[in-house]
C-alpha cells in the first residue's frame, strides 16, 4: 500500500460522503466516524533463545449498537493502529450489511509471524490475550484470524483466554479449528461468499457466467477459495492469482491463459500464501510482475489481498473489459481509483458487502458455540450462500430504488441499521 493513502482518512471520507447523501445528524455522524474504544499495549515475548522481545498490539471497537465487536486480529510487519480503525469502521458495516448482530472490531500486532519459531508464535498469541483479555468476552468483543494469523493461533487464543476466566470459552475466539470449536466451512467461507456475490451481480447484468474469465489479487485463504469457486460454482475460469513471495519480499503474477489449477497451486503454497516459485514454472506457469495481474482482458477483476492495491496511479491502465470489481480484500481500491470505476460504469461489489462470508461464517460458529451443537459443512454452506445473497440484494435494490452507486448503496444499508440500533438503545 503506498505511504500517502492513509486507510482511517479512507474510511472516514467514504461515510461521509455518504452521510450527507442521507442527511445523517452531527451527533450521529460523530459518533461512527470514531471508533469507541482503542487499545494499545506491549507484548514482551521470550524468544527461543532465552531473550525477551518487545511487540505492540492494538485492539480497537469501532461500534458495538447492534452487537458485540467483532473483527480479525492481523500479524503484520507494517501494522499500524489506523489501519486497524479503518478495519474496525468497515467491520461495522460489514456485519451491518449482512444483518447479523455483530459491531466493528479489530485487532492487530507489529510483526512478520514468519520469522517466528512456532513456540514463539504460541507465546505471542497467549501474550496478546494476557494484555486485552478483561476487554473481550464473547457478549463483549469476539476476535478472529486474519492477514498473518491461522486457526491454530486462535485455538492458543481461545486456550488462554479460557485459563483466565477458570472455564471453557469458545465463543471468546472465531475461525478456530474444527474439533476445537470451530466451525465446518469456515475456512471456505470468504472466498464463497465472494463468488455468491459475482453469481448475484452475473444474475443482474444478465451475464452467463460460465466461460466468464477471472484475475485475483492474493493466493492466501480467501483467494483460494475464490478460484475454486469461481470455477466449481459459475463455471468460469481464472486466469492468474498474484502473490508476496516471502522468501525474497517480492510479489509475483502466475498466469495460465487456459485457466489456472487452484488444487495444485494450493499444494504448492506456503502457510502464508507465498507459492513456490520452481514448481509453479516447472507446470507451465508464466511467472510475472506482482502487478502484472490488475492489467489482464478479463471480465472479474478480484482484489484479495490487502487494501489500497488499486489506485489513481494504476486504475487507468486496468482493462476496460472488466465487467465486475469484487473486493475480496479490505479497503483494496482507493477513492481516486473508486472515481474512475463509477465513471466507467463498472459494477464494483464493494469489500464489506463481497467478502462478508468470513464474518457471517464466524457469526454461525458463535451460535454453534452457544448451542454446543455442530452443522455439517453443507449446512453451513447453504446458509451462508442464503444469506450472502439476501445481503447483495438489498444493496442491489437500494441501489436502484434511490439511483446509487453500489458502494454508496452499501453504506446507506449499514449506516441505516447502525443508526437504528443506535437510536432503539437510546445512544442519540
Amino acid at each position: 500500500m503506498s505511504e500517502k493513502i492513509n486507510p482511517f482518512k479512507m474510511a472516514q471520507q467514504q461515510f461521509d460522503e455518504v452521510a450527507e447523501q442521507m442527511g445523517l445528524e452531527k451527533a450521529v455522524r460523530d459518533m461512527l466516524r470514531w471508533p469507541m474504544r482503542q487499545f494499545k499495549f506491549q507484548l514482551p515475548v521470550r524468544m527461543d533463545d532465552g531473550s525477551i522481545k518487545v511487540f505492540f498490539g492494538f485492539r480497537v471497537q469501532h461500534n458495538d449498537a447492534r452487537g458485540p465487536a467483532k473483527g480479525g486480529i492481523r500479524f503484520a510487519a507494517n501494522e499500524t493502529v489506523d489501519t486497524v480503525k479503518a478495519l474496525a469502521t468497515w467491520m461495522t458495516w460489514k456485519c451491518a450489511v449482512a444483518d447479523i448482530p455483530l459491531g466493528g472490531g479489530k485487532g492487530g500486532a507489529v510483526v512478520d509471524p514468519a520469522t517466528l519459531s512456532t513456540g514463539e508464535k504460541e507465546r505471542l498469541c497467549r501474550e496478546w490475550i494476557d494484555a486485552v483479555w478483561k476487554n473481550l468476552g464473547p457478549r463483549n468483543d469476539v476476535p478472529a484470524p486474519d492477514v498473518g494469523t491461522t486457526a491454530q493461533m486462535m485455538g492458543w487464543m481461545m486456550d488462554e483466554y479460557s485459563k483466565l476466566r477458570g472455564e471453557y470459552v469458545p465463543g471468546v475466539i472465531t475461525g478456530k479449528p474444527v474439533g476445537g470449536g470451530g466451525s465446518r466451512g469456515r475456512t471456505a467461507a470468504t472466498g464463497f461468499g465472494v463468488v455468491v456475490t459475482i453469481r448475484e451481480a452475473m444474475k443482474h447484468l444478465d451475464i452467463d457466467p460460465r466461460g466468464q474469465t477471472a484475475s485475483i489479487q492474493g493466493f492466501g485463504n480467501v483467494a483460494q477459495y475464490a478460484a475454486r469457486t469461481f470455477i466449481e460454482m459459475l463455471g468460469g475460469k481464472v486466469i492468474c492469482v498474484s502473490c508476496w513471495d516471502n522468501n525474497d519480499k517480492t510479489a509475483y503474477t502466475y498466469t495460465k491463459m487456459d485457466g489456472i489449477d487452484p488444487y495444485f497451486l494450493q499444494g504448492i503454497t506456503d502457510e502464508y500464501g507465498t507459492i513456490n516459485r520452481e514448481e509453479a514454472e516447472s507446470a507451465g506457469y508464466l511467472v510475472e510482475d506482482g502487478d502484472a495481474w490488475l492489467y489482464k482482458d478479463v471480465d472479474v477483476l478480484i482484489p484479495a489481498a490487502v487494501e489500497g492495491v488499486i489506485t489513481g496511479e494504476n486504475v487507468e491502465n486496468v482493462s476496460e473489459e472488466v465487467k465486475i470489481l469484487a473486493e475480496g480484500a479490505n479497503g483494496p481500491t482507493t477513492l481516486e481509483a473508486d472515481a474512475v470505476f463509477k465513471e466507467r460504469g463498472t459494477f464494483v461489489i464493494p469489500d464489506f458487502l463481497c467478502n462478508a462470508g468470513g464474518v457471517t461464517c464466524s457469526y454461525f460458529e458463535q451460535v454453534q458455540n452457544d448451542m454446543n451443537y455442530y452443522w455439517t459443512e453443507e449446512e453451513v454452506l447453504d446458509k451462508l450462500d442464503h444469506n450472502m445473497a439476501q445481503a447483495f440484494n438489498s444493496v442491489l435494490e437500494t441501489a436502484l430504488e434511490k439511483g446509487l452507486y453500489m458502494r454508496d448503496a452499501a453504506y446507506w444499508v449499514a449506516i441505516a441499521r447502525v443508526e437504528k440500533a443506535m437510536r432503539l438503545r437510546g445512544w442519540v
